[in-house]
């Protein structure tokens, strides 16, 4: 199934994507709730970010294609044996059709397509085995990363975290295999990563297990699970998309701070 969040005659709901209709639901998206009969024709909404987390783990070097190129911003020389996670601000996200902006004095900054889990059960302590059942859906997300504050910095809180740096969405989806998923971003409608998701060093599975050893995670947190290959350099005029199976397409314009 596939889930929006959307604003239709200045309202905000969620609602479940039937083709090309949404049907809005009344009560708690992870919890018990009830989908309307009505069906608003998707066209005539604005899709917004498909949630609001209430933190954002995100998932350093985590393809082996991706290894070699980070070397130069993270200092890993090999893939990590345990994963390398961070954090994100819930203030960085934006929503599909939403412009990311490059800051000032941020130098160059990069597009990173991802996979991205949606918790929605709370757990701590959890096994792998069991820690997708801790797992609501999936979504498209782009981990955009500011290189010079990346290297520069003690921690990477501006390089990863300035406003807008955590493009989510069009949709949620649940009911997929996170092991065998396409992963493809595209610039200027020309591809730039492509992965199946089966090549991630750190399961998703493992990265939920690995995060609830140290914090509660609660419904609606995100989990970024790491971009593959090379990464490139976005600039004012782009439009950058990302695109996983299942899922759809998650697309951004950029523009500058100073425009």
């Amino acid at each position: 199934m596939l889930f929006a969040r959307f604003r239709h005659h200045q309202q905000e709901s969620y609602g479940l994507v039937d083709e090309d209709h949404v049907r809005p639901i009344e009560g708690d998206l992870f919890g018990r709730h009830r989908v309307s009969d009505e069906a608003i024709a998707l066209d005539s909404v604005r899709l917004l970010a498909p949630l609001r987390p209430g933190k954002i783990l995100a998932a350093a070097v985590n393809y082996p294609s991706h290894v070699a190129g980070s070397q130069r911003m993270t200092g890993m020389a090999e893939a990590p044996s345990e994963p390398a996670l961070f954090l994100k601000p819930s203030s960085s996200i934006i929503g599909p059709g939403e412009t990311i902006i490059l800051p000032r004095g941020a130098g160059r900054v990069d597009y990173e397509g991802e996979l991205v889990a949606v918790i929605g059960r709370t757990c701590r302590g959890v096994a792998s085995e069991e820690a997708l059942d801790h797992v609501f859906g999936y979504t498209c997300g782009n981990d955009v990363s500011a290189r010079q504050w990346q290297r520069g910095d003690l921690q990477w809180w501006r390089a990863k975290g300035s406003d807008t740096f955590s493009p989510i969405g069009p949709f949620i989806a649940t009911g997929l295999n996170p092991a065998d998923l396409e992963l493809r971003t595209r610039l200027g409608g020309r591809e730039v990563q492509a992965a199946n998701t089966s090549a991630l060093i750190h399961s998703v599975a493992a990265l939920v297990s690995f995060a609830s050893q140290a914090m509660t995670l609660e419904p609606g947190d995100l989990v970024f699970t790491g971009t593959p290959g090379e990464t490139g350099q976005l600039s004012a005029g782009d439009v950058v998309e990302v695109e996983v199976s299942g899922i759809g397409v998650l697309r951004n314009v950029v523009t500058a701070e100073d425009a």
